[in-house]
């Protein structure tokens, strides 16, 4: 199983970019998505995740109204449009994937029994 994260960058302020990640390995509409993020000197945080049919999503707090999260279950693969970034949002960000072919998104507590991808920074300067 491969999971390729790509689409971060140096963003100012209030910018925007969009994350994908390509996975390959798997059957890729049974397994939830999501996408994590850690910055430096902090534990790794949830960010979003999508159900494996793309009909249920959820995110963390800090990020509701101004992330998005996508699939496109032809092309294995998943999206995060992240709009109005802060420098908060600066961190490295990683997409997972958790078998689940029943529905839901599979919460916010992943573990290393899922599968990782290599990450992605993001680098928001104010």
């Amino acid at each position: 199983v491969q999971l390729q994260a790509s689409g971060g960058g140096l963003v100012q302020a209030g910018g925007s970019l969009r994350l994908s990640c390509t996975a390959s390995g798997l059957p890729f509409s049974n397994y939830a998505m999501g996408w994590f993020r850690q910055a430096p000197g902090k534990e790794r945080e949830f960010v979003a995740a999508i159900s494996s049919q793309g009909d249920s999503t959820n995110y963390v707090d800090s990020v509701k109204g101004r992330f998005t999260i996508s699939r496109d279950n032809a092309k294995n693969l998943v999206y995060l449009q992240m709009h109005s970034l802060k420098p908060e949002d600066t961190a490295v960000y990683y997409c997972a994937a958790r078998y689940n072919p029943y529905g839901g998104t599979g919460g916010s507590t992943w573990s290393e029994d899922d599968y990782w991808g290599q990450g992605t920074q993001v680098t928001v300067s104010s």
